[in-house]
């Protein structure tokens, strides 16, 4: 959780390109970010893959208003909505988008390529027919901060109790990845997102840090397996939270849009 999702940046990026408050070119830039190239592929009226500037275009022109995002993992369809087989792709990638505006739906398919010791990654975004309805169990921003600061004291408190200290080179490193992160700017919503959201977002990748460091660290001092147990326990529902977290986040531009109608 200390990298933002594809699915966010393009989310993020596509919804400040459709507010007008950045260029093609530049939406395009932000969400390629250091992969080497993504391209999309199945965009109604195209016969091959198209770039990511030309693909952005073609969604407007197709009706497309807005971009949500959607993490599900098994047992949890977050910010999907249907059909089957759209949840089956998004639930196999852990992250889908889904145009606002228009049936339409996005999943990213990742592969490296090149040899060893120079690999790059190449994104392929899947386009394909969504059912257009509410997207399953995403809280509003206010919702998300509010289960955010109360699973972050509880999961705190627990793993403290376990005596997770979250010390060494490992947790150490993780640290300083999220500072690193942190000192690169808020850019990650793009322009045109509520204050609130990106405040929502950081206090989710906070709580990322957490689970991050508390992963990382061995069993710490939890040497009983109830211990190992009380732990697992403690952080599953953290990350779950999380998760919702970050997709109200992405989608607060068209859930502010549409409050406003």
């Amino acid at each position: 959780m200390l990298s933002e999702p594809r699915s966010g940046l393009l989310a993020a990026w596509g919804n400040a390109l459709l507010a007008g408050r950045v260029s093609p070119d530049e939406a395009a830039l932000a969400v390629v970010g250091e992969d080497a190239l993504h391209r999309v592929e199945g965009l109604p009226g195209e016969t091959g893959p198209v770039g990511l500037t030309l693909a952005l275009g073609r969604l407007r022109a197709l009706g497309v208003t807005g971009f949500r995002v959607a993490l599900p993992v098994p047992g949890h369809p977050l910010g999907l909505s249907g059909p089957p087989e759209f949840n089956a792709r998004a639930l196999e990638a852990e992250e889908a988008v889904i145009a606002f505006g228009a049936p339409y739906g996005l999943v990213p398919e990742v592969h490296e390529a090149g040899p060893d010791g120079d690999l790059h990654v190449e994104v392929v975004w899947r386009c394909l027919p969504v059912r257009e309805a509410p997207p399953a169990d995403v809280p509003s921003l206010g919702e998300a901060e509010r289960e955010l600061a109360e699973a972050l004291r509880e999961a705190t408190a627990v793993l403290s109790r376990l005596d997770v200290a979250g010390s060494g080179p490992v947790a150490e490193a993780t640290v300083d990845a999220y500072r690193a992160r942190a000192e690169r700017g808020r850019d990650v919503l793009a322009p045109g997102y509520p204050p609130r959201a990106v405040r929502v977002l950081e206090l989710a990748q906070r709580v990322g840090l957490l689970i991050s460091v508390a992963c990382g660290t061995g069993h710490g001092g939890a040497v009983s397996a109830s211990e190992i147990a009380a732990r697992g326990d403690a952080l599953r529902p953290v990350e779950r939270v999380a998760r919702r977290a970050q997709v109200a986040a992405y989608n607060a531009y068209v859930e502010e849009r549409e409050r406003r109608r």
